[in-house]
């Protein structure tokens, strides 16, 4: 499958009730497929995927698939109990979705053949790119056998563990070269020189969400962001528990679609913080543009 650029994960609007608001889904990705995003990932973890239900989920994917037409690779969400994460990999077939990010299973823990068979389970419904983090860890050799399973297409790695990345990207590739391995650490811009020098150039970003000029021009060289706005912006993100995701959506909203707020476990980014959001955005736009 053919994914390259900037990975767009919008965020999940909710109206003033609370609810999904399909409306402002559809215009979210439509503004981001304006700025050529190399797939788009719906209803994952900066859509909130853990406070979806599964009609919201179904209903998230198909807005996404009309949005997206076919344009560039659409992934979906899918995870937690077998049985959900089944139903959500239907529901995304259904819909029309390429393939799926699968989160890990919700509290069970089994062994390695465990987690196989559920990710073989998934995997027969749509071409499942695996989320390493929470309590999936996995060992070089792991990586290895479930990188053997048919419809299994990649890594996204959650953890940071760059010597374990290495071995796993050096085992994976000598059996299966076109694997493919993902940054998925929150605002991964920022460890993208290390994932680049061990051979991993596909990432998340979350900052497209709000600002794609600023990811595009990342994407195309400009380092002065690593300082002056990617490294500002880990800083306000690691104040606050679920701000990876709160100051995405409160970004998005600053950009001028109101888009919502969070649902609970999530809170709300505090006034101050929002200030701080405010101005490391003018600072981005301003030298991307100048």
């Amino acid at each position: 499958m053919n994914l390259s650029g900037v990975l767009f994960f919008p965020v999940t609007p909710f109206d003033a009730g609370g609810a999904l608001d399909e409306r402002l889904l559809a215009e979210h990705i439509r503004r981001g497929m304006e700025h050529g995003p190399g797939g788009v990932f719906v209803a994952c973890g900066t859509g909130e995927f853990s406070a979806l239900s599964e009609a919201e989920h179904a209903r998230s994917v198909r807005v996404a698939a009309e949005a997206v037409a076919g344009r560039v690779p659409l992934f979906a969400g899918a995870g937690g109990p077998l049985g959900a994460a089944l139903s959500q990999a239907r529901a995304a077939r259904d819909a029309g979705a390429d393939g799926l990010l699968l989160m890990p299973p919700y509290l069970a823990q089994g062994p390695g053949h465990g987690f196989a068979a559920y990710v073989r389970a998934v995997a027969e419904v749509l071409p499942v790119i695996i989320y390493q983090r929470g309590s999936v860890v996995l060992e070089p050799e792991a990586v290895v056998e479930l990188a053997g399973i048919p419809g299994v297409i990649g890594l996204k790695d959650g953890l940071g563990d760059i010597d374990r990345m290495q071995r796993t990207v050096l085992a994976v590739r000598e059996t299966h070269p076109d694997f493919l391995f993902f940054n998925g650490l929150p605002t991964a811009e920022l460890t993208m020189p290390a994932y680049r020098g061990i051979g991993v150039e596909l990432y998340s970003s979350a900052v497209f969400a709000f600002a794609p000029e600023i990811a595009l021009a990342y994407l195309n060289g400009d380092e002065r962001l690593l300082t002056e706005f990617y490294a500002p912006l880990v800083r306000l993100r690691g104040k606050v528990p679920g701000y990876p995701v709160a100051l995405v959506k409160a970004g998005v909203r600053l950009r001028g679609l109101d888009v919502g707020t969070v649902r609970p476990p999530l809170v709300e980014v505090t006034g101050e913080h929002l200030a701080e959001l405010e101005a490391l955005i003018k600072t981005g736009l301003d030298l991307v543009v100048s």
